[in-house]
């Protein structure tokens, strides 16, 4: 990055506090931002950290929004966190201010930078390894929609527009069928019937939200397990991250999305699907500390709707997959031939056997819907 020196001069990372950097180095592995860690070392040898991110604003289009909504709800997570006698600098993200007292820096190559304060002693996971991992993230999780069920939501921007909005999403797979490459949808003959299908269930949710049935809610929209810091001490869930999709929409999708991705027996591309469905056991360890997290903050209705919510955003995913195969694999990344229609097979898998266990998913969340 030729304008990281630029860069870093705009946001008061060398101070008299901080100290000198020393290093900048690339970061993590995330596929969306570019992200670094600059650390800095004061005279008394102590080390500061900080994260600095480059938003990608070709899949965000608007990074000042994008920064605002991120504001906004760090903000009112820092005051519910103080307000319940925890620690706000690391239990939540927290934005490092520009010299000039943004919230956001601009190069001179038209490119939006932040930095949060590095959140020491904590690490991240990319998969559970136990069913204790699961619940812990599921906790965490839903304490976050608990700690933001009084955020006036309305404020929030749409970061990506109808991102989760499946009668939408359901169009975009009907004009990728009718417009895509006829070579490719004679090999997804099965997979496009199956979508198909199951278009009266894809407008279930939106009309309940329409009619004020299920309310609107602060969401994150991208639940995955290493999306939450845990402490490096005691392993328990820390920090919720990736604030970016942090959007107005419905607390069933970030429960179905943890569930899609969380317990699944398989990988998301699993070839042999026979290694694909849903654990039960993992499920119910998701639903107990999702609904444990957001403590009564939900309404009997989005209980109910959690196995939807599980279904939908699966089946959501499904068609995303094998609307891109059908289209020229432009969005997702792939990595061998037919990628993202292994991809949607997997899901539309994971969806028929989530349908089998119909009768069991409903009883596990009756289970727990009164939580203690």
């Amino acid at each position: 990055m030729n304008n990281l020196n630029e860069v870093i001069a705009a946001f008061p990372i060398e101070t008299a506090q901080n100290g000198s950097l020393v290093e900048s180095s690339p970061y993590g592995n995330g596929h969306i931002n570019d992200t670094f860690l600059l650390r800095c070392k004061t005279p008394e040898k102590a080390e500061k950290k900080f994260i600095l991110q480059r938003m990608n604003h070709d899949i965000f289009k608007n990074p000042p929004q994008l920064m605002e909504n991120v504001v906004h709800v760090t903000q009112h997570l820092r005051k519910t966190i103080l307000s319940q006698g925890g620690d706000p600098d690391r239990e939540t993200l927290n934005v490092l201010k520009t010299r000039d007292g943004a919230d956001w820096y601009q190069d001179s190559s038209q490119n939006y930078w932040r930095v949060f304060p590095f959140i020491a002693r904590s690490v991240c996971l990319e998969k559970a390894e136990s069913e204790k991992d699961f619940y812990d993230s599921a906790v965490a999780f839903g304490n976050f929609q608990r700690q933001l069920a009084d955020f006036p939501v309305e404020i929030l921007h749409e970061t990506i527009p109808n991102f989760h909005n499946t009668s939408s999403r359901f169009q975009d797979f009907q004009m990728a069928v009718a417009e895509g490459d006829k070579t490719r949808a004679a090999l997804a003959q099965a997979e496009i019937a199956f979508a198909l299908d199951r278009k009266q269930e894809t407008s279930v949710l939106t009309n309940l939200l329409a009619d004020g049935t299920l309310p609107l809610r602060v969401t994150h929209n991208d639940t995955k397990l290493n999306n939450i810091l845990f402490d490096a001490d005691t392993h328990k869930a820390l920090c919720i991250i990736d604030l970016d999709t942090v959007m107005p929409g419905l607390s069933l999708y970030d429960f179905g999305d943890s569930i899609r991705f969380g317990a699944n027996t398989g990988a998301e591309d699993e070839t042999d699907l026979t290694k694909v469905r849903l654990d039960l056991k993992l499920f119910e360890a998701f639903t107990k500390g999702y609904l444990e997290g957001c403590a009564g903050s939900l309404t009997a209705k989005e209980i109910e709707l959690l196995p939807m919510g599980a279904k939908l955003m699966t089946y959501e995913c499904g068609i995303r997959f094998l609307a891109d195969f059908l289209t020229g694999d432009h969005y997702f990344k792939i990595h061998r031939e037919q990628h993202n229609l292994d991809r949607a097979r997997t899901q539309f898998q994971l969806v028929a056997d989530m349908e089998a266990k119909w009768a069991e998913l409903t009883a596990i969340v009756k289970k727990y819907e009164n939580p203690a």
